[in-house]
């Protein structure tokens, strides 16, 4: 299928520079652009790239203006990166949507699954499950007993939503991610460590994605919340009666402790710790490798263990560098000032 930039630009309010009947059938990264190929520019790294790339079109933004000679046709809209998002969505839905129910599926005599959703083969949904219109299960999918799953949503190979468990409408769950296990508790008695029931569910918002093999314990009592617009790369942990917030999104492998209450629009880079029972404000941003044991401040841009603010923890990392050559600064002149010290007794005795 082949789009003009004419048609582009009116789908993403751009403007032309160049040739308004360009076409293009796949998209490239600018410095990989062929013939035929639409890209983007928004760092002014890759700027080097507009002048060589072979790509038909290029989506700049709109304060650009080159200094060169391009061959390309330019489009030039608010925000590059983000038309050129909008565009893939586009692509992507352009694309027909299997539906139906595989004869090597299973699906639950109780369980109810709406007339255009998918269910591939080994696929599973239990007993009195749902499962919404346009949604997709994958094969190994699994949608527990009593488990709701929203309209739109796409469960990739061997994605699992527990028994009891709630997905919201749009939800993308990739492969192995798993929605509602156990909660880790246990009780030390003098035989061992007794399980604790985790008699809770999970509940999914609308529109959030959940990264491949990452974990959303389901809580002790009550529901661990993930709410809307939230997004978890892989191999993220989220224990037992955690909330978080609207449109917070984490890196791999951030660990969220149990009954911590996390903020909306906060951002955690990759392998955060957070700690249990505390609270994260809105709008909190954590560089990667950070520990946090105890509750923070709305707006709060840290990064270390203990969190602190960026701007201290650089200074602080290149104070750290230098330490072993201060260390032997330091303890020359001790010595200077202890031979000083016996100067100045001998002088005054």
């Amino acid at each position: 299928m082949e789009f003009s930039a004419k048609q582009i630009a009116s789908l993403i309010q751009g403007e032309i520079v160049g040739d308004e009947t360009a076409t293009v059938h796949t998209f490239a990264k600018i410095e990989e652009g062929v013939p035929g190929a639409i890209s983007f520019l928004s760092n002014p790294k890759y700027i080097p790239y507009l002048y060589e790339t072979k790509a038909s079109i290029v989506l700049v933004n709109k304060d650009f203006v080159p200094e060169h000679e391009v061959k390309a046709t330019l489009i030039k809209v608010d925000n590059a990166y983000e038309s050129l998002a909008k565009l893939m969505t586009l692509y992507e839905q352009s694309h027909p949507k299997r539906t139906g129910i595989d004869p090597l599926a299973y699906i639950a005599p109780t369980a109810k699954v709406a007339p255009d959703a998918y269910i591939a083969p080994f696929a599973c949904v239990g007993d009195y499950a749902e499962v919404g219109a346009g949604t997709e299960l994958h094969p190994h999918a699994t949608v527990g007993a009593n488990a709701k799953v929203g309209s739109h949503c796409i469960l990739y190979p061997h994605a699992t939503v527990y028994h009891d468990c709630r997905v919201g409408d749009r939800c993308i769950l990739h492969a192995g991610s798993v929605i509602g296990a156990d909660g880790f508790g246990f009780a030390p008695t003098p035989q061992g460590y007794e399980k604790i029931p985790q008699i809770g569910i999970v509940v999914l918002e609308d529109d959030v994605e959940i990264g491949a093999n990452t974990c959303v314990d389901r809580a002790t009592m009550g529901a661990t919340i993930i709410h809307s617009g939230v997004k978890l790369d892989n191999l993220v942990q989220i224990a037992h009666n955690d909330e978080i917030g609207s449109h917070t999104v984490m890196a791999a492998q951030v660990g969220i402790a149990g009954s911590t209450k996390v903020g909306e629009w906060c951002m955690f880079g990759g392998q955060t710790g957070i700690a249990g029972h505390i609270r994260i404000g809105d709008h909190v941003d954590l560089g990667a490798q950070s520990g946090v044991p105890s509750s923070l401040k709305a707006g709060s841009r840290l990064i270390g263990t203990p969190p602190m603010e960026l701007k201290a923890y650089f200074k602080s990392q290149s104070v750290f560098r230098k330490l072993p050559d201060m260390y032997f600064e330091l303890d020359r002149l001790r010595k200077e000032v202890d031979e000083l010290k016996a100067q100045l007794k001998e002088t005054t005795k």
